[in-house]
């Protein structure tokens, strides 16, 4: 049976000077209280403020745990708590955050709790202990009660809606004269429609509040700290935990890496910068495999096969089982699947057979076009408005930082007809018009990370939602971090794959709390790469449930 890769979508942390594990925490320790913010100093969220009566009423909660579903096992386990909706003012609304656990298979070697988040923003995590379950050595299952949870405005949790149609949910569009007015009047109706549908509770889901519910839950539980792993955007989520509460936070692994400084617009931008150096990569792998793909025999003979695929579809879309794709949209479909040479060109060779009018099979195209996921994924879709994962994917990218979007949709043509060339396969795609230009602003300043926390940061060195530098940027932001880079990793997400390094040095941490004495490089193994590649294929979030969509992992949708 094949390994469930654990991995996921967009992906840290721990204390300055590892000391040797922290004493072990129960849950009749007295947990420190969270921290409420005053509303004039962002600061004040990190001090303690033990005895404040409108948090200690939320510190008091006892979750009313019971089998999640009939069909799960019955060790995982689901309860929900409330917590303000406004941390500034905790007395004033409450809203729901569904959490679920599996508890440590050894009590007498239990360690503490171990919480995690799959990725987004706007990923559930509720059913992340399932999969890690499934994959933790069974010394870490000892150690720790598995915790997950949905986020804030996710899933389960008090879910936004902006009541977005599918074709609304299209975010990434490609910049063209004659269509640019009509996208801003796009960018201009979401907004609005979040604004008419959700307007009160907006302000409120960001990042730094998430961070907040993870360290009431801490408290809920009767924990001291919290050990963490985060993939993706769970990694910026886990950063900003380290900032606001460092003395809570314990052994923290980061997987796939946010660049705090980047939150959020350049982040979407550095999908276009990090896909030309992956693109450089491929026209190499498949020169040096011409007698396989055909594709051409020299890195520039590679070249000139896309992009005169490219502009023959922008004349004349290419047929291929139903499916009409354009120039733009092989364009997009194809800019994360350069990160996997071989899955690229196995692409690139069906295009171009249905392009010349050649039988192809779409089936051979799933990393491009994107299956509809797992059962799992479906079920849970079910249970919260259809567009949750879009709404709360804008609602946290949009108001975790309005200054770094601008206001002057002028502003972004200028800068998606420049990052076209700078940037061909993608860059106006990153830089036009997104929601975020007619957002509210922000009732927090953006989490400056920059501590000596301990912590363990993962990542590939061919990543396409969180390019290797994005790591690296995380890396010099949290000064106690050790980094393991997998040299020759493809793929989003990497703990656990497979691979005796990588899940070797993070295994270590987590059962011992020691962070390697300096940074680590690991090989990428044939076997975890090509995982990799067949979670892409497959379209899941790996290591969660759901499937990948657009703004779920910083992944990009299909577009047909």
């Amino acid at each position: 049976m094949r390994r469930r890769r654990l991995a996921p979508l967009l992906a840290v942390a721990l204390t300055a000077t590892l000391a040797p594990a922290v004493a072990t925490s129960t849950a009749t320790a007295a947990p420190a209280t969270p921290s409420a913010p005053a509303a004039s100093s962002a600061a004040a969220s990190a001090a303690s403020l033990a005895g404040t009566g409108a948090l200690q009423r939320y510190v008091k909660q006892k979750p009313k745990w019971k089998r999640c579903e009939a069909s799960a096992p019955a060790a995982f386990q689901c309860a929900t708590i409330k917590v303000p909706l406004d941390y500034r003012a905790p007395g004033g609304k409450r809203i729901d955050l569904a959490i679920s656990r599996i508890k440590s298979t050894a009590p007498g070697k239990r360690h503490g709790v171990l919480l995690s988040n799959p990725g987004g923003p706007g990923g559930q995590g509720i059913y992340l202990p399932l999969a890690l379950q499934e994959e933790l050595p069974a010394s870490a299952r000892q150690k720790y009660d598995l915790i997950g949870f949905d986020p804030r405005g996710v899933g389960r949790s008090s879910p936004v809606t902006c009541g977005l149609t599918p074709d609304e949910e299209e975010w990434l569009r490609p910049y063209k004269a004659e269509t640019f007015a009509k996208d801003v009047a796009w960018a201009r109706k979401v907004a609005e429609k979040c604004r008419k549908k959700a307007g009160a509770t907006l302000p409120h889901i960001t990042t730094r509040n998430t961070a907040r519910d993870m360290d009431l839950l801490r408290a809920v539980l009767g924990e001291k700290k919290i050990s963490y792993v985060g993939y993706s955007y769970g990694t910026y989520l886990g950063a900003v935990y380290t900032q606001l509460f460092p003395g809570r936070a314990d052994r923290f692994v980061l997987d796939s890496a946010v660049d705090p400084a980047r939150a959020w617009r350049g982040m979407v931008q550095w999908w276009a910068e990090g896909a030309e150096p992956a693109f450089d990569r491929w026209t190499g792998w498949a020169a040096a495999r011409s007698k396989t793909y055909g594709l051409g025999d020299t890195p520039k003979k590679v070249d000139r096969t896309f992009w005169e695929l490219v502009a023959q579809a922008d004349e004349k879309p290419i047929e291929l089982d139903g499916w009409l794709l354009t120039g733009d949209d092989i364009r997009m479909g194809m800019r994360a699947a350069f990160f996997s040479p071989k899955a690229a060109s196995e692409t690139l060779v069906e295009l171009k057979k249905a392009a010349e009018g050649r039988p192809a099979s779409a089936k051979k195209l799933t990393a491009f076009t994107g299956p509809a996921g797992t059962g799992a994924a479906r079920k849970a879709a079910a249970e919260v408005p259809a567009d949750n994962m879009t709404a709360s994917f804008w609602t946290v990218v949009c108001g975790d930082n309005s200054a770094a979007w601008p206001r002057d949709p002028e502003r972004y043509r200028q800068d998606a007809i420049a990052d076209k060339g700078r940037y061909p396969i993608f860059g106006d795609f990153a830089s036009s018009i997104k929601p975020c230009a007619f957002w509210g602003t922000s009732v927090e300043p953006v989490t400056k990370v920059k501590n000596k926390v301990g912590s363990l940061i993962v990542q590939n060195e061919w990543d396409s939602q969180t390019p290797l530098p994005s790591g690296q940027a995380l890396h010099a932001s949290l000064k106690g971090s050790k980094m393991v880079t997998v040299l020759g990793g493809e793929g989003h997400g990497i703990y656990p794959s497979g691979n005796p390094c990588t899940d070797g040095t993070v295994n270590r941490y987590l059962l011992t709390g020691k962070l390697p004495s300096k940074d680590v490089n690991c090989r990428a193994t044939e076997a975890s790469n090509a995982e990799a590649r067949q979670n892409q294929q497959r379209g899941e979030v790996p290591g969660s449930p759901l499937p990948e969509r657009g703004p779920d992992r910083f992944g990009v949708p299909s577009h047909h």
